[in-house]
């Protein structure tokens, strides 16, 4: 992938991540099922995490 790929897909996830916790919030006000929706939190900070250490990766070889 190249940098603004990989730029566009951390945008992406972000946003995910905002939704998801906008949402988790709503659950934790009604007393919903929240398992769901912070499993989905974890795996997006992995992704994120991994799309940020390739971003450096390509930095450095910049």
């Amino acid at each position: 992938m190249t940098k603004e790929q990989l730029e566009a897909k951390l945008d992406e996830l972000k946003s995910d991540y905002v939704r998801i916790q906008a949402d988790l919030d709503k659950l934790v006000y009604v007393r919903g099922r929240e398992s769901s929706a912070q499993e989905q939190l974890v795996r997006l900070e992995n992704e994120i995490a991994e799309v940020r250490k390739q971003l450096e990766n390509i930095e450095e070889k910049s």
